[in-house]
């Protein structure tokens, strides 16, 4: 049974195993930022095809841990002695059906985040891929995290992506594809 401790403190099981009570008006070991940090590495990319103007690019929906809906482009972790090029063409083919060919890199951007547990600093690389076959569908993802996918013209996704971070990527990618077209 837990008893109050003088101060008005609870002394728990947690708090023993610390070996001690927390004091009062004292950051607690969370606030503090000791939460044991994990990194974690993603791959996968924007991948386009040809549209009536422009591009129309690939992009998942899937709910975050708080279940709201979020537009995001297809990325994951990779397996075994995956590169990131390898994972990155795996998983943009397993989120959104859609088999690709790395045209080049767009760089990497990193975000941190927190689960109940620890902290996350995750860095996701992103490549340029063009669309070589398939047909749009989450049926492949066996994570089941995506809940939809879509074709969305690269000039409508700074409205429809969740992400600042994401859209810098697309800008990023929208940049080459215009270098490259002009260099022709």
């Amino acid at each position: 049974m837990n008893r109050p401790e003088s101060g008005g403190e609870r002394r728990t099981p947690l708090t023993v195993s610390m070996g001690a009570r927390r004091l009062p008006n004292r950051q607690s070991s969370r606030q503090q930022g000791s939460l044991p940090t994990v990194e974690e590495v993603s791959a996968g990319g924007v991948i386009i095809r040809s549209a009536a103007t422009g591009f129309d690019v690939a992009i998942i929906a899937r709910y975050n841990r708080g279940g709201r809906l979020e537009w995001c482009l297809p990325k994951g972790h990779p397996e075994g002695a995956e590169t990131h090029e390898q994972a990155a063409l795996r998983e943009v083919a397993e989120e959104t059906g859609v088999e690709g060919a790395i045209l080049t890199s767009l760089g990497s951007i990193e975000y941190w985040f927190t689960v109940p547990t620890h902290r996350v600093h995750k860095t996701v690389h992103h490549y340029l891929m063009e669309a070589v076959g398939g047909e749009l569908s989450i049926e492949n993802d066996p994570d089941h995290e995506a809940v939809d996918v879509a074709w969305v013209n690269m000039d409508d996704l700074d409205r429809t992506l969740s992400f600042p971070n994401e859209r810098r990527i697309v800008a990023l990618a929208r940049q080459v594809i215009d270098e490259t077209v002009q260099s022709s």
